[in-house]
């Protein structure tokens, strides 16, 4: 089985978001000077963002990725 690229990953969370909370405007990542890589979700009209961060790329799309599910998660549980 082939290694999941970050594109991949940010995929993943694109498709999660667009299916849970609709709109979706951006899903990536970028590079902070003094935090580390920030994986960013910016959903609808609104410009409501979901944020975390890492020390690698990686590191910060999976936490995005976790922090949308658990959202997801505590939404069907209502």
């Amino acid at each position: 089985m082939a290694e999941k690229t970050d594109a991949d990953r940010i995929r993943e969370v694109y498709k999660l978001c667009k299916s849970h909370f609709g709109d979706v405007r951006f899903v990536g990542i970028k590079y902070h000077s003094k935090i580390g890589w920030i994986a960013k979700a910016q959903l609808g009209d609104d410009f409501e963002n979901l944020t975390s961060d890492g020390r690698t790329s990686t590191d910060a799309i999976k936490k995005l990725r976790s922090r949308v599910k658990k959202i997801i998660k505590r939404y069907n549980e209502v």
